[in-house]
């Protein structure tokens, strides 16, 4: 489980004394226990399952790109570094990304599975996409690949 390996990882971080390991791997922590929280005021005693929490460490990604992104044009390189560092620590509890053409071949098999024909049909697709490549793409690269084939 996912949630096991992530307090391994904190607890060997801690262990070998790796700060920023630590800090990101405590932030992964806190923001579980807030989707926990929230879960269970919604009748989910368990808390979040595997494919909720990687959509959550995807979210963290791609907030700290965001972030890179700011901090480049602000000219504070070494925010960039520690952000695109953090990026590092929680890419490592996602799977293999799917490469760009891997995407727009399971976008391109999803819309003709589902039988979409027009834009009313993205949020079908997205989230049979979603339910489908959990960690394992970018719904941001993909939404854009929905949106281009469906236009």
């Amino acid at each position: 489980m996912l949630r096991t390996e992530i307090n391994d990882a904190y607890k060997t971080a801690m262990k070998e004394k790796q700060a920023l390991a630590v800090s990101t791997l405590r932030l992964i922590q806190a923001a579980i226990k807030d989707r926990d929280i929230a879960a269970r005021s919604k009748g989910n005693l368990d808390g979040i399952d595997d494919d909720e929490l990687l959509g959550l460490l995807q979210s963290m990604i791609k907030q700290r790109r965001d972030s890179i992104e700011a901090y480049e044009k602000g000219g504070r390189m070494e925010l960039a570094q520690q952000e695109a560092e953090e990026i590092a620590v929680i890419e490592r509890f996602l799977p293999e990304q799917m490469s760009e053409d891997a995407v727009g071949e399971a976008v391109a098999a999803l819309i003709e599975e589902l039988e979409a024909t027009s834009l009313k049909d993205m949020g079908k697709v997205m989230g049979a996409l979603k339910e489908r490549f959990a960690g394992q793409m970018d719904f941001g690269k993909a939404s854009a690949a929905v949106k281009e084939r469906l236009g």
